[in-house]
């Protein structure tokens, strides 16, 4: 299961890569290279989402659930549940 999962959130990694990187960023226009925005908003003008923009937003979604699923399984996985665990504790205690 373990495998399977990973083997998922590596191609949902890719996958999101790929998306973000062929995204057109906010100011591509001409007008944004010399600096104006061509609206009197506080971030920029915003369009409608389109395909690329909704296959991010699952992407990351799926991504995150992936991740935290990966965490519970492989912290279930290991038998161990502190970094110090199996370390000899070197504290003395004073005599009196």
């Amino acid at each position: 299961m373990i495998y399977l999962l990973v083997v998922i959130h590596v191609i949902v990694c890719l996958f999101l890569i790929g998306v973000v990187l062929l995204q057109q960023g906010k100011s591509a226009d001409l007008a944004g290279a010399f600096g104006g925005q061509g609206s009197q908003t506080a971030f920029g003008p915003r369009g409608a989402a389109n395909l690329l923009t909704k296959l991010t937003a699952y992407a990351a979604v799926l991504f995150m659930l992936i991740s935290i699923a990966l965490t519970i399984l492989l912290s279930r996985a290991s038998g161990d549940h502190s970094v110090l665990s199996g370390t000899p504790s070197s504290q003395t205690t004073p005599k009196k």
